[in-house]
C-alpha cells in the first residue's frame, strides 16, 4: 500500500480541480478579483496604452469632471485619469515587490527555524524581535532620511519592516507541522532539512501564508501611501497615489476630484484585496465545516 502524506494529497486534490477553486469564490470575492486584475493591468500596460494628451500640463487647472477629462485635472492642468493610471505603476508595483520580498524572506527563515535546531530558531526569533520593537513608521522615516527615497530604498524599507510579521505567522504554522508524524517519518528515513522544509512543511502552510501575503500587501500599500503623503515616498516627476493626494490637497474645496480620485483608488485596491482574502476557498471550506 502506498502512503500519501497530507502535502501530497493536497497537491493531488488541487491539481484535479483547478477551476473549482475559482468557482468557490463568492460574488464579493469575484468582484475583488476583478478590481485587482484591473489595477494590475493598469500598472502593467496603462501608461503605454493611455493617450498622453493632456497629461503633460498646460490645460485648465483643477478642471471639473467632463468629457475631456473624466477625472478632472490637477494643479498643473494634467489629466487626473492619466495620473492615476501612471501612479498605479508605483503603488501596485512597488508594494507587490516589497510584499513578495517580505513574505518570501520571512517564510524561508521560518521554515529554517522550524526544521533546524533550537539554537538557529532562537537566534532568528530574537533577531527579528529586535526589528519588531522599532515602530514601523519611525523606521521608515529613518531609512528614507538617511538613504533617500528612491524606489529601491522604498522597496527595501517596506520589506525589512514586514519580514518579522511574516516570520512569526509562518513559524507558528511551521512548528506545528514539524511536530506531525509524517515529518518524523521523513526524518527517520534519512531526509535532510531542505527536503523537510520544502516538501513536508511548506505545502501545508501555503494557504494561510497566501492570506497573510494579501494582508501584508495592504499594509505595504498604506505605508508607502503615507510616506508619499508626507513627501518622503515617490519623488516628482513620478508619483504614486499618495503623492497625488498630497499634490492637490490644498485645493480640496475647488478641485475635489483631483484628491478624491487617488484616494478612492487606494481604497478600492485595499478593499478588493480584503474581499479576496475573505473568500479564499480554504477559508470558506473551514467555515462550512465549523457550521
Amino acid at each position: 500500500m502506498q502512503i500519501t502524506t497530507p502535502s501530497e494529497a493536497a497537491a493531488l486534490s488541487a491539481a484535479g480541480r483547478p477551476r473549482g477553486r475559482l468557482a468557490q469564490f463568492g460574488p464579493s470575492g469575484r468582484l475583488g478579483l476583478v478590481v485587482i486584475a484591473f489595477w494590475a493591468l493598469a500598472a502593467l500596460f496603462g501608461p503605454a496604452l493611455l493617450s498622453r494628451t493632456g497629461a503633460s500640463g498646460g490645460g485648465d487647472v483643477f478642471a471639473p469632471i467632463g468629457a475631456a477629462h473624466w477625472l478632472g485635472t490637477d494643479y498643473l492642468g494634467r489629466d487626473m485619469l492619466a495620473r492615476v493610471i501612471e501612479g498605479a505603476r508605483y503603488t501596485v508595483g512597488v508594494a507587490f515587490i516589497a510584499t513578495l520580498l517580505a513574505s518570501g524572506i520571512g517564510t524561508t527563515l521560518a521554515l529554517l527555524a522550524a526544521a533546524s535546531g533550537r539554537w538557529i530558531d532562537g537566534a532568528l526569533s530574537r533577531g527579528l524581535d529586535t526589528l519588531t520593537a522599532i515602530p514601523s513608521k519611525m523606521f521608515a522615516l529613518l531609512m528614507v532620511a538617511g538613504f533617500g527615497s528612491s524606489v529601491t530604498m522604498l522597496v527595501t524599507t517596506a520589506a525589512i519592516i514586514y519580514v518579522p510579521g511574516a516570520y512569526r505567522i509562518a513559524r507558528s504554522l511551521a512548528v506545528n507541522i514539524n511536530a506531525m508524524d509524517y515529518v518524523t517519518v521523513a526524518r527517520t528515513r534519512g531526509e535532510g532539512t531542505s527536503y523537510v522544509m520544502l516538501r513536508e512543511i511548506l505545502p501545508n502552510i501555503v494557504g494561510p501564508m497566501l492570506a497573510d501575503l494579501g494582508l501584508r500587501f495592504v499594509y505595504v500599500v498604506l505605508l508607502l501611501a503615507s510616506l508619499s503623503f508626507l513627501g518622503l515616498g515617490i519623488q516628482p516627476p513620478a508619483a504614486d497615489w499618495g503623492s497625488l493626494v498630497r499634490e492637490n490637497i490644498g485645493a480640496l474645496a475647488d478641485g475635489g476630484p483631483s484628491v478624491i480620485a487617488p484616494a478612492l483608488a487606494i481604497a478600492s485596491l485595499t478593499i478588493a484585496v480584503n474581499l479576496v482574502i475573505d473568500n479564499l476557498p480554504g477559508r470558506l471550506a473551514r467555515e462550512r465545516g465549523a457550521r
